[in-house]
């Protein structure tokens, strides 16, 4: 009976899964919803958020789990293309704050110290503005619409990062290798791309995902002001900018859900940073 009962702890031992098979295992869930999320969105027919009289201001339902709005729109359709539109700008504005923060990461401690100092200030000088006001600034310079808004949210998210990479390239210019490197006569360039390059990509990628929330938040503040998306769009700004209206009278669930739906999918790419962290360093597995 004792070995019967080994046996089955054994079996069952075998099965646990370790700190790093969970984390790539919760990755793996968290990636495929997101991805749900931005294609089913995006290929939403505009007739399942069409105007509808018959049908408005009704309360969440079965036939409508969202409501609907003051002109009969279905909000469960309207609130996933809006979600769509968000992560897709969220997306590309990550993706063009990553290139400005490893160029820049990189270029400050290999170019010397006057480059390096340039830099600095310029970081900090984009840090002592408010996100926002810049990025209403560069959309209205770039003419509104997708373009300005993805204009304005990518060069003011890059400085975090950046400071980040040139922490992590100063410490590799110390190391033995590079060192020895330019004692053979190697330029900035090949050290760049050969030593430095390789070894930041991981921090890289933590950091494109972790801008990411923050892109799409200020995004929906921005268009929820009227400076983003055009009024057209069903953006989560437009849609809360425009509930805000009809609040008065009880019509909740037209900010409610689009807003939880914005803070979840907020969280839960936030999540997805923070556990490509821990595969990358293990030590954060047990902070």
């Amino acid at each position: 009976m004792s070995m019967l009962n080994s046996s089955i702890k054994r079996k069952f031992s075998s099965l646990e899964f370790g700190i790093r098979e969970k984390t790539i295992l919760s990755l793996i869930i968290f990636a495929v919803f997101f991805i749900t999320i931005l294609v089913a969105g995006s290929m939403i027919d505009p007739e399942k958020f069409s105007i509808d009289l018959i049908n408005k201001n009704q309360s969440p339902s079965i036939m409508h789990i969202f409501g609907t709005d003051w002109i009969g729109r279905d909000m469960f359709f309207r609130t996933l293309k809006g979600l769509s539109i968000s992560m897709k700008i969220g997306v590309l504005s990550s993706i063009i704050s990553g290139i400005i923060a490893v160029i820049l990461g990189i270029i400050g401690p290999t170019c010397g110290k006057r480059v390096d100092a340039v830099i600095t200030w310029f970081i900090d000088l984009v840090l002592s503005v408010p996100h926002t006001l810049i990025i209403i600034l560069i959309s209205m310079a770039a003419g509104g619409g997708l373009k300005g808004i993805v204009l304005g949210v990518s060069l003011t998210h890059w400085t975090s990062l950046t400071r980040v990479i040139r922490a992590e390239v100063m410490q590799i210019k110390e190391a033995e290798y590079t060192k020895i490197a330019r004692n053979f006569g190697k330029s900035s360039f090949y050290i760049a791309k050969n030593h430095i390059l390789p070894h930041i990509i991981p921090q890289l990628l933590v950091g494109i995902v972790l801008i990411f929330p923050h892109a799409i938040l200020h995004e929906s503040s921005v268009t929820f002001l009227g400076f983003g998306l055009q009024s057209h769009e069903p953006a989560i700004g437009i849609i809360l900018s425009e509930s805000m209206k009809y609040l008065t009278s009880g019509k909740w669930w037209l900010s409610f859900f689009p807003g939880l739906s914005l803070v979840l999918v907020s969280i839960m790419v936030d999540n997805m940073g923070k556990k490509l962290g821990k595969l990358i360093d293990p030590k954060r597995a047990y902070n």
